[in-house]
């Protein structure tokens, strides 16, 4: 089964509600459209973590999928690097 992976993002883990389950954040800066400065911006994502391999801290890219739940929609391809 060859699987295509539409829109990837990477981002970290911020938190393991619970079994297969987490909370990834993607940082990213937007210019202020008044006054110029960047500002920080952090989107949120509830993922499915079937093997339960990534925990807080780790750098992880994730994929969009079906609805999993009421706000899980997007699971786990890998994790690029783990927490100390």
């Amino acid at each position: 089964m060859s699987e295509q992976i539409l829109k990837t993002q990477t981002g970290k883990v911020i938190s393991c509600s619970g079994e297969k389950s987490l909370r990834v954040a993607m940082d990213y800066k937007v210019k202020h459209p008044k006054y110029g400065k960047y500002v920080r911006r952090r989107s949120t994502f509830a993922v499915h973590d079937e093997q339960n391999q990534a925990k807080v801290g780790d750098v992880v890219v994730i994929s969009p999928c079906r609805p999993y739940s009421k706000t899980k929609s997007w699971r786990l391809i890998k994790v690029l690097e783990k927490a100390l």
